[in-house]
């Protein structure tokens, strides 16, 4: 998958009727999100992505 790809399909979930967010949003969003991510140390960003999955993975069991 290419980030723009990524982007779009973010983009594409986050787009509810009641949550109106466009494509130019979500780039900008997850671009600051990869700048915060970039700054951490190794230790710091797995942990921060595993607690992140691990959310993402409790969501979609619902």
């Amino acid at each position: 998958m290419k980030l723009t790809d990524f982007y779009n399909e973010v983009s594409r979930r986050t787009d509810t009727a009641k949550t109106e967010i466009n494509v130019a949003d979500t780039k900008r969003v997850l671009s600051e999100a990869f700048l915060v991510l970039s700054k951490m140390d190794a230790a710091d960003l797995a942990d921060t992505l595993a607690k992140g999955l691990a959310t993402a993975k409790k969501k979609s069991a619902k």
